[in-house]
């Protein structure tokens, strides 16, 4: 076969062609010249060697021709042939094949998976067998924790026929219904199987490697996918099967509060290892040897800076004996953590080189990052969960064992900033992805969905009990338009519209895959609109597919400026949500303030008492609807609902006590719009760290050079952070912010700081936004700043970081304070 193969290859072709024909120039050569005796001119000689050689090479080129068409249509004839073993190359994979198998062996996507079952502008689902099909219940922990992670998913749907995925759960057991011949049968009667297992997924959720491998690794899967922790290297089919993160870790850690902080950069140790070796000799006994050898030798090396290196060859361990292939743990697990947390990198060692992954390699991935200790892998072939489209190498150094001898070097020149980047990003990958069985699942079932390009569910909306529904009826006041100034060029306010919704659906799947995978929050859900969305060029915009940007001829300067909105993304307008509670004089001055304000969608108020707006109450009556929504409970929270009633992107938080111009607000939806990934906003605020105490930060109040907060009493912040806040910060910091009564404003900053990395950004002079009638406020209040202070400690404490970046200038309008006419200047008085 594989001389038949080597003959079928057209390079190979053409060099037994260009052979051929040399050979026959050589033998017309001596023929011509060596065999014939006759005396003739030099002349006739040539003529009757050229005449000779044209003959020849007529008939070589005549019959090569007909040997290569052969050839051709032999070729066309294999690719015709059904046979898949008689495509696809032929290995000895030895006795770590996972099936004898030849198609499920090499099995990809475009081979062993039925795409019509999984349309891409449908809903991607999966369908789970009951368990009891395949082994009796109870099962184990780990088997529980997936079976209930599995029920709170959305993509997991109770109707098969639906369903593009079949998921098959398997845990280890001493029962005989696990043996292989028993599991093999069970497997391929399964009601969906259909002799093959296409679309099938087998989840391997036993926690003994050992059980994985005499029990699992010899049955015939065919062409289903295998979702487990342990892999050798011939029993990974890369791009198909995938490699499971670790359950029990998941468990334990999901029930953290705190994560151990990132900072400092540089702790005690510079590099940890604990384990022990299998006390079992065998065939991978020589591979531990040498990991062994590789430790002793870190150990030597590094003698002089003894106190920077801490490797434990002799730790205390259980069950351990009968495990052969992998570096044991070091138990308790406690003891483990409480080393990891004192470690700027750890080892994870991986000297046997037939294996891939393994459930302790995976629990020493998790444990690392969920302490903040960076994992160096040391090692030839191991594989990370997710790592299509996970970029493991900026929270993980990988080194091949050629490198054992400058481990120690290479780690030593990372520097701070370098430290902290792969700490931050190891922690965002872990709460992602490993922290607890939902989100393990959830980057399953992601994987599965991202390969086939079909887009995530659409994130859910928040819905309120509207106070006022259509065909009720309160009383209402027109409002009177504030008096504009001379000089205020704002245009007339236009129809409401919304922002355009899910433009990117296919795309952020396909182009996004990525960036959303290697960000918070990952990527099981699709958003309307996302602060990350590319912007288009100038000479785009002005496209005639394009639609939405301001006309050519407008100008930039005075009265025109303020024809359109202009900028680098189309025409949008703003939502305003004011949080109130029982200040009901004041809220309505604050609506009344916004009758005739441009570029205006929506006010929204959210109604936190539990008391009804009074019967006598008069709502002023302005340009856009007016919707008066009930919070279920008295919470801060409610502030950033992702509320179904917001249609735009643009959203203008303001508290029911506050009063701003409209050229303020102007201005600041307009630099909103050039950073749509910060909040924009008016009065600053400032943190900084207690050098009397060294316990914490500080939140300070008073007027600073430069800031890191901006309050979101008035502050444009994006819809997309109102998702985040609601859904996928930690509950903790939610829970705080109730328990407190205070501090969203700090907790969304911290959160837009941490997921955009970039600081919030102050517009106008303006220093407070009150109504000069409110009679009292939160702020004023003496333990207000105390209790502030108590939130930026705690809320450092759940990201592991403070996140929050200083910034040390404003937006203000181009031309303003310049010496030309007003006229022409775009604000005249911010």
């Amino acid at each position: 076969m594989s001389l038949y193969r080597w003959l079928c290859s057209k390079n190979h072709i053409l060099l037994i062609l260009a052979v051929a024909v040399l050979l026959s120039l050589t033998i017309s050569y001596f023929w011509t010249f060596g065999v014939s005796s006759k005396p003739v001119k030099q002349k006739d000689k040539r003529q009757e060697n050229q005449r000779n050689n044209t003959i020849v090479y007529d008939r070589l080129e005549s019959k090569l021709k007909a040997v290569e068409d052969e050839l051709v249509d032999l070729r066309d004839k294999l690719r015709r042939s059904k046979k898949l073993e008689d495509l696809l190359p032929i290995t000895n994979g030895g006795d770590y094949h996972l099936t004898t198998n030849l198609a499920s062996e090499y099995c990809h996507y475009h081979v062993c998976f039925d795409y019509s079952r999984c349309p891409i502008f449908t809903p991607f689902r999966a369908f789970v067998y009951d368990a009891a099909l395949m082994a009796p219940v109870p099962m184990t922990l780990s088997g529980n924790a997936t079976i209930a992670a599995l029920k709170e998913s959305s993509y997991v749907t109770l109707d098969p026929e639906e369903a593009c995925i079949y998921i098959v759960l398997l845990w280890e057991s001493s029962d005989s219904a696990l043996e292989k011949d028993t599991l093999q049968q069970k497997l391929h009667s399964l009601p969906h199987w259909n002799g093959e297992g296409r679309n099938h997924v087998i989840l391997s959720v036993s926690t003994d490697d050992e059980f994985v491998r005499t029990h699992l690794s010899k049955v015939d899967i065919g062409h289903a996918m295998l979702v487990q922790s342990f892999y050798e290297v011939h029993t990974i089919r890369l791009g198909f099967d995938l490699v499971l993160p670790s359950l029990t870790s998941a468990m334990v850690a999901s029930k953290e509060k705190y994560r151990t902080l990132h900072s400092p950069a540089r702790r005690k140790y510079i590099l940890t290892f604990q384990g022990a070796k299998s006390r079992t000799q065998n065939r991978t006994y020589s591979d531990l040897n040498v990991g062994k050898d590789i430790l002793n030798f870190l150990s030597r090396e590094t003698s002089s800076n003894k106190d920077d290196v801490y490797i434990d060859l002799d730790s205390t361990t259980s069950n351990c004996s009968n495990r052969d292939f992998d570096w044991c743990l070091h138990e308790p697990k406690e003891e483990r953590l409480r080393l990891l947390a004192q470690s700027t990198f750890t080892l994870i060692l991986v000297s046997n080189r037939a294996l891939v992954s393994s459930e302790r390699i995976q629990t020493r991935l998790s444990e690392a990052l969920q302490t903040g200790a960076i994992p160096v892998i040391l090692g030839d072939r191991v594989v990370l969960p997710f790592s299509e489209f996970i970029h493991w190498n900026k929270a993980v150094i990988f080194l091949p064992l050629g490198r054992a001898s400058e481990l120690y070097q290479i780690i030593e020149t990372v520097g701070d900033p370098d430290l902290l980047s792969f700490r931050r990003q190891g922690a965002i990958l872990f709460d992602t992805y490993l922290s607890n069985p939902k989100a393990i699942l959830s980057g399953v079932l992601a994987t599965i969905r991202t390969r086939l390009s079909i887009p995530a569910d659409a994130i859910m909306e928040s819905h309120a009990e509207d106070f006022f529904p259509p065909g009720t009826s309160r009383k209402t006041k027109t409002a009177t338009k504030i008096t504009r100034k001379a000089d205020d060029h704002f245009p007339t306010p236009g129809q409401p519209f919304p922002s355009p919704r899910y433009l990117r659906n296919f795309t952020v799947t396909y182009i996004d895959r990525h960036t959303t995978w290697n960000n918070s929050p990952g990527p099981f859900f699709l958003y309307p609109n996302n602060v990350f969305d590319p912007v288009l060029p100038t000479d785009a915009q002005l496209s005639e597919s394009v639609s939405g940007f301001h006309p050519k001829e407008v100008g930039a300067i005075g009265e025109e400026y303020h024809t359109s909105l202009r900028g680098n993304v189309p025409e949008e307008q703003f939502t305003i949500v004011i949080l109130t509670y029982e200040r009901e004089e004041l809220l309505m001055e604050t609506i009344r303030n916004l009758a005739g304000l441009p570029f205006l969608n929506k006010v929204i108020i959210v109604w936190n008492s539990p008391k009804q707006p009074s019967d006598d109450l008069v709502w002023p009556e302005i340009q856009v609807p007016v919707k008066v929504l009930r919070g279920t409970k008295n919470s801060l929270n409610n502030r950033f609902l992702p509320l179904d009633e917001i249609e735009t992107d643009a959203v203008l938080s303001i508290d029911d006590d506050v009063h701003l111009r409209h050229d303020q607000i102007i201005l600041s939806f307009r630099v909103w719009r050039e950073n749509r990934d910060r909040i924009v906003g008016f009065p600053q605020r400032f943190h900084r760290w207690d050098t009397k105490t060294n316990e914490g930060y500080l939140y300070v109040i008073r007027n600073t050079c430069e800031y890191s907060m901006v309050l979101t009493g008035a502050a444009f912040i994006h819809k997309y952070y109102y998702y985040q806040y609601s859904y996928h910060m930690p509950q903790v910091i939610r829970d705080k912010v109730d328990e407190l009564m205070n501090c969203e404003d700090v907790a969304m900053n911290f959160l837009v700081s941490h997921l955009s990395r970039k600081p919030p950004m102050k517009v106008t002079a303006l220093r407070d936004f009150a109504n000069p009638n409110a009679k009292t406020r939160i702020s004023e209040a003496s333990p207000h700043v105390g209790v502030r202070h108590e939130c930026l400690r705690y809320f450092t404490k759940v990201f592991g970081y403070m996140p929050l970046l200083y910034s040390q200038y404003r937006a203000d309008s181009p031309l303003y304070g310049s010496d030309i006419k007003d006229k022409h200047k775009c604000f005249k008085r911010v």
